[in-house]
């Protein structure tokens, strides 16, 4: 589903090329959910950019459903993305005016789909919020919020979706129930997730653990049964709060 290949993020500073990402390679199928780890300024964010196609690598390529994004336009990409992919932030990104309804029916709307209002129903009972359908984003809690955001990023049904710190405003007994949530829309919508997160206890509910450090993946390894970590993760875990 999504593959980086010697991903490589530079930008200019003076006279000086600083290197945030280096030779970053991995692949991740289908059905797929997985964490990407490390502490701030290892180049989660960034790598998560890359591999959406938000921004391109100075070197190396990132193959989206056997697209190579380096090789399609600016609007491609984002015709892509539309069609593909979705994304939920650690901001929320809810339109303050709009009811919870009408924020996961906007993008519903803008796609021209006559049931948006019966669609955008179904995603926010999914994610339990049917009795929260009217009610504005200061009406709602940080973790309804996120849930609301959570349903409006699956209105496209995506086959790829990408969480950038989506737990980081929360309590850790919220963020733990919308990781769960994100599991249970993995499990039941084959989608596949991405997480960036530096919380390694959310990171350990993935089915894989990619950490970063210093713009280098340093350790790449499965988690274990039940969301315990593997051996090889458990290392890289301590290096990680380290």
């Amino acid at each position: 589903m999504l593959e980086a290949r010697q991903l490589t993020k530079e930008y200019q500073s003076g006279d000086h090329r600083i290197a945030v990402l280096r030779d970053v390679s991995f692949t991740i199928p289908e059905g797929a959910f997985v964490a990407i780890v490390g502490p701030s300024g290892s180049g989660k964010t960034t790598l998560l950019g890359l591999l959406a196609g938000l921004d391109v690598p100075s070197r190396g390529s990132v193959i989206m459903d056997s697209d190579d994004l380096g090789k399609l336009s600016e609007d491609r990409r984002a015709q892509l993305r539309g069609a593909k992919v979705g994304f939920v932030f650690q901001s929320f990104q809810l339109i303050p005016t709009l009811t919870a309804l009408e924020n996961v029916q906007v993008p519903l709307e803008l796609r021209g789909d006559d049931g948006a209002p019966a669609r955008a129903r179904e995603l926010l009972a999914r994610v339990g919020l049917g009795d929260r359908a009217h009610h504005f984003p200061n009406q709602l809690s940080g973790g309804e919020q996120q849930r609301v955001a959570i349903a409006r990023a699956f209105s496209n049904s995506p086959r790829l979706l990408f969480a950038d710190e989506p737990t980081g405003n929360l309590d850790s007994e919220t963020g733990a129930h919308i990781v769960e949530l994100l599991e249970t829309l993995n499990r039941e919508s084959g989608t596949t997730i991405v997480l960036v997160t530096h919380d390694l206890g959310l990171a350990r509910r993935a089915q894989r653990i990619i950490r970063l450090a210093d713009g280098v993946v340093v350790s790449d390894a499965p988690s274990g049964p039940r969301g315990d970590l593997s051996n090889d993760a458990v290392a890289a875990a301590a290096a990680l709060e380290d």
